[in-house]
């Protein structure tokens, strides 16, 4: 049940890099030795040179002139989102247990330390931590968040805490993780803490909002604020049954058995009857498919509909009870039949557009007018003639999954289920790196993660890091932007004029350190030392 951290490979992900390859034939073959004085130096200057206070935003300019997160920060901020401050605790954890080098451990206290600072009073965690107070947050949402034209859920400052983008899950499942290392009664209160909103912010009917508590509404060019609505995109749902799974095994904590129970069987109430029988990404209290961002209208999605019906055969492996597959056959089916053909794929091999209409299947076609977050608009009709494949969805993988699934019995399928109390634990030895074989790598992978480590260990520079050339990023806050586009504008997609403080990606850039470089360097300097044992 627990997710893998996507962002590790996700193009999309700050900071985007140049392709460079040192030459391994002139590179020292690298010992555990070295390895281990490479990771110890690396970290070291990311505890002792990056972090603030013990925590991370993403990406950094090599000077520290700028910094960012999913959008520029302050020097006084660190993030929650990946790759952020749980991700780095849980990279210092994995080495912790590849070493048994209490640097690490130490390390992954100062990013939780970090984290309990800046919890919500309500258990949760915003995006966003400003160790300079909440004027300094509200300030940084007046300027750099309100004019991120693409980036809408930071245009407004709520003051309260939210589940997108894993924010206070990923917060959670550290903590908790750091609270059974070693049994320290900070770190429970902490988890406690987000168990309880967790917990105290779910709907009756099992749904949860995107941000919680209510704190006033927003409305964005006309419509009503959806952070309320019961929220599945980004993983909303997915990820909280998650924590609430590892809450059950680890912690034992009978009173979300109930919770996680109710909210995967309302994955199943939210899929649509036919002829679109999928599920949206957001809804309204009577579980019809809402609006969110001026982007994101009422449809179905086909990439929505493939993560629900992936939940739903884990949730058959939980339960065993074949009322989750019900309806299964349904959603592949319409999966299949409006997937893309090869000519109309994007050459990366995308081959799904984004929104269908509820109830009829029309494709929905989003646009956007203006230069910036003052004078630009989205909007979305049936005009789909520049409509461009979004998605990938490996379909005939997906219904293989589902028969194999479908095939076993009740008893087969809950084999391994952590909510009847069987099966591995939820939180493993290493929870980033965990692709890593041990003694069960192969020839091959073998020597590939030695030579991986040996390229590795030559990159790190004289100063300890990493360099990372940075080509995403973004205008520097200038005030608010012209009421109308500058003369000659031409919109690129994804940033309007210099007003707009929305990140965007350049065929070159500075060079820089990357939290998400370390995470992926330190996760393959493991594989190596495990492979070792």
């Amino acid at each position: 049940m627990l997710t893998r951290r996507r962002w590790l490979l996700s193009a999309a992900a700050l900071p985007v890099a140049a392709n460079l390859v040192p030459n391994l034939a002139v590179a020292e073959a690298a010992t555990p030795e070295t390895v281990k004085a490479a990771m110890s130096r690396a970290t070291a200057f990311m505890t002792d040179k990056v972090a603030l206070h013990g925590g991370y935003v993403w990406s950094y300019l090599a000077d520290g002139s700028r910094r960012w997160g999913e959008m520029e920060a302050y020097p006084t901020m660190i993030w929650t989102q990946a790759p952020g401050t749980p991700e780095m605790g849980q990279i210092f954890l994995d080495a912790y247990h590849a070493t048994g080098d209490e640097q690490y451990y130490r390390a992954a206290e100062q990013a939780a330390d970090a984290l309990i600072a800046g919890q919500h009073p309500a258990g949760g965690w915003n995006y966003i931590i400003d160790f300079a107070g909440e004027d300094s947050l509200k300030r940084w949402y007046e300027t750099i968040g309100k004019n991120g034209w693409r980036l809408e859920e930071f245009q407004h400052y709520y003051g309260n805490a939210t589940f997108d983008d894993h924010a206070t899950v990923e917060c959670g499942r550290f903590l908790l993780r750091l609270h059974m290392e070693k049994g320290d009664p900070k770190y429970r209160a902490a988890v406690d803490r987000a168990v309880g909103f967790v917990l105290d912010s779910q709907y009756p009917n099992g749904g949860w909002p995107q941000r919680y508590p209510r704190m006033g509404q927003f409305s964005n060019h006309g419509r009503p604020d959806y952070t309320g609505f019961i929220t599945l995109n980004d993983e909303v749902a997915e990820e909280n049954i998650s924590f609430l799974l590892v809450v059950l095994q680890q912690l034992k904590d009978e009173r979300v058995r109930a919770r996680l129970i109710k909210a995967m069987e309302l994955i199943i109430a939210l899929q649509q009857p036919q002829p679109t029988p999928g599920w949206a990404m957001q809804y309204t209290p009577d579980l019809k498919p809402a609006t969110a961002r001026t982007y994101e209208p009422a449809s179905i999605t086909p990439h929505g509909t493939a993560a629900a019906v992936d939940q739903l055969l884990d949730y058959y492996r939980l339960t065993g009870e074949r009322k989750y597959l019900a309806r299964v056959p349904e959603a592949i089916d319409w999966i299949a039949s409006v997937e893309l053909p090869p000519e109309k794929r994007a050459p990366d091999g995308r081959n799904f557009y984004r929104n269908y209409e509820p109830g009829t299947g029309r494709l929905i076609g989003t646009h956007r007018r203006g230069s910036n977050a003052q004078n630009g608009e989205y909007w979305s009709d049936f005009d789909t003639e520049h409509t461009q494949p979004e998605k990938h969805i490996n379909v005939a993988a997906l219904r293989q999954r589902y028969e194999r699934v479908a095939a076993m019995t009740p008893e087969q399928a809950t084999r391994d289920s952590a909510l009847l109390g069987r099966g591995p634990s939820l939180l493993p030895r290493y929870l980033i790196t965990s692709d890593v074989g041990g003694s069960d790598l192969n020839v091959t992978e073998t020597r590939q993660a030695a030579d991986d480590a040996t390229l590795l260990v030559s990159e790190l520079n004289a100063e300890g890091y990493w360099p990372l050339e940075l080509r995403t990023t973004s205008h520097p806050y200038q005030g608010d932007g012209p009421p109308a586009p500058p003369p000659g504008f031409v919109d690129r997609g994804q940033v309007g004029d210099d007003w707009d403080t929305s990140p965007f990606t350049e065929p070159s850039g500075p060079m820089g350190i990357s939290t998400g470089t370390y995470i992926n360097n330190m996760s393959r300097l493991i594989r190596y030392l495990d492979g070792r044992r």
